[in-house]
């Protein structure tokens, strides 16, 4: 059997996002609406201030007038909350991103409750979870949904085409990511388990799945002997493990050369799923442009 196709994110994104610029001018032109995004970081954490900045650049390459806002760690909830709520009345905002995590005095489920669920960009908000839950199959995405899984499905479809009728196992249950693509391939008319660690004979389980997708935060978990030959396997992981000399390297959540003798198609880690999560953050805040500007949804 040949190796495995591997799934360029990178490329795809990069062509969501020329897509996502065009829409940007076209609202612009049509309805003279310019989509904004405003993103929230408290204190100082150097990754998150690297997330934020990346997110900030890509808003404003597209068009988009970017609103950043920095807090100090001794921002209280009170003024955080404050500031969400002038975010959600603020007509040139169309999306809220609240980068995670939070300083522990603040209440990380109180402040994404607090975001207006049309602004939720990210898709953390029990409503916009509660729609995904309830949404019947083939039904428009006419809602923000969790960047990351949303980056899964489209990647699923533009390689497979139709998923209907195919095995699907999630190895992960986190609300951030397993339950929302098992939603996502349910809505895909896929056959859906959801597996976690304490699955019983968790190899075996992966093996029914024409579709795998594995997001459980362990380096390496999968192996290639747990993969149906042919499958498209979706790698969510990303971990930093040693390398040589004392450098580190990423790597996802399943072995990457084993699965590529025995896969059809492949994520990689990095370049698979990464490059998804900004480029669907800037496709959700353009379609809630559009419904404010009284747009039906389009896939765009």
């Amino acid at each position: 059997m040949s190796e495995a196709r591997l799934i360029d994110g990178r490329a795809f994104a990069s062509a969501l996002r020329m897509r996502v610029g065009k829409g940007v001018g076209d609202l612009v032109a049509s309805k003279g609406v310019k989509p904004g995004l405003a993103t929230v970081l408290v204190g100082g954490d150097p990754a998150s201030e690297v997330y934020v900045r990346s997110k900030g650049k890509a808003a404003a390459e597209l068009g988009m007038a970017s609103f950043d806002h920095r807090l100090p760690d001794e921002t209280t909830e009170a003024e955080l909350l404050q500031l969400i709520a002038g975010l959600n009345a603020d007509a040139d905002v169309h999306g809220i991103l609240v980068q995670l995590p939070l300083p522990g005095h603040i209440q990380t489920q109180k402040v994404l409750r607090a975001i207006d669920p049309d602004k939720d960009v990210d898709g953390f908000h029990p409503i916009n979870v509660g729609r995904l839950g309830m949404i019947a199959a083939g039904a428009p995405l006419d809602f923000p949904v969790a960047c990351t899984p949303l980056g899964c499905s489209m990647l699923l479809t533009d390689v497979l085409g139709s998923l209907s009728g195919m095995n699907a196992v999630v190895v992960g249950r986190s609300t951030l990511v397993g339950r929302p693509v098992a939603q996502l391939l349910l809505r895909a008319d896929c056959t859906v388990t959801i597996a976690h660690s304490r699955t019983r004979d968790l190899p075996s389980v992966c093996r029914t799945a024409d579709i795998l997708a594995v997001a459980i935060g362990r380096p390496e978990f999968v192996r290639g002997d747990w993969i149906k030959p042919g499958a498209a396997v979706i790698d969510v992981g990303i971990n930093r493990i040693p390398a040589a000399a004392g450098k580190t390297r990423l790597v996802g959540d399943v072995v990457f050369e084993e699965a590529r003798q025995v896969a059809g198609h492949l994520t990689p880690v990095p370049g698979g799923v990464g490059p998804m999560t900004v480029a669907c953050l800037m496709y959700n805040t353009l379609q809630q442009a559009r419904r404010e500007a009284g747009l039906p949804f389009a896939e765009i």
